[in-house]
């Protein structure tokens, strides 16, 4: 039986962000100025032709599975690899600490320097729109974020974690890892991550602050091609 993280964006998209979804009952897609991660219904020729018809020429897509669905035609591979799923295997603490502070839409370009410097993952001028981060500013300068991503019932992915290279070795990092999954725990969902599955030290962090293996995940990036 499938789990509901299998198919996390066809799983966000349907239920807690179906105000952000693109498309239809076929296929949906999160705007891609926020974020570029679509999925279809399902396998079926219908829902596969929808995905293709998703993106506009040259558009790229991420598409994020447990068991990747055979590629639509119109579709080409720009990218692809494998992440690993990482599950809280218990509740985080809510925890409060006077340097952390919720970021808004006025640290959007902030944010983005610091997510590009760093490359957390996908990361856009709009990515609160998926939910709350947070932030650590030294002097002002915004130096350390974490905040959430996706949301399926039950459950919500911490996401942008970073430091700038200035500021790593305090442990920033994971004072903002541990607020954030505080946050998402009290309001009764779990926490869960992606990682690169070659990130081994990722991994292994991620594994000794309480998180296991839930599942591999597929990620392909995908352009739609231009007609000849």
């Amino acid at each position: 039986m499938s789990h509901i993280l299998d198919r996390p964006v066809w799983n966000a998209l349907r239920t807690a962000h179906t105000t952000l979804a693109e498309g239809n009952e076929r296929a949906w897609r999160y705007p891609p100025s926020i974020v570029p991660f679509a999925a279809p219904a399902d396998d079926s020729t219908e829902s596969l032709e929808a995905l293709a018809n998703l993106p506009a020429a040259d558009e790229v897509m991420a598409l994020v599975e447990a068991n990747p669905f055979p590629l639509p035609e119109g579709l080409t591979i720009v990218s692809e690899g494998r992440l690993v799923q990482m599950i809280a295997e218990r509740p985080y603490e809510r925890i409060s600490d006077s340097r952390i502070e919720p970021l808004t839409e006025a640290d959007a370009a902030e944010m983005l320097a610091l997510a590009t410097l760093t490359k957390p993952g996908p990361f856009t001028l709009r990515a609160q729109s998926l939910g709350t981060f947070w932030g650590v500013k030294i002097d002002g300068r915004l130096v350390a974020m974490a905040g959430q991503r996706m949301r399926q019932p039950g459950f919500a992915e911490l996401s942008g974690l970073c430091t700038h290279p200035d500021f790593q070795g305090r442990g920033l990092g994971t004072l903002l890892f541990r607020f954030a999954a505080g946050e998402i725990s009290a309001r009764d969902e779990t926490v869960y991550l992606h990682a690169y599955a070659a990130n081994t030290p990722a991994i292994s962090l991620y594994r000794a602050m309480g998180f296991r293996l839930r599942s591999e995940m597929s990620l392909r990036v995908v352009m739609r091609r231009q007609p000849i």
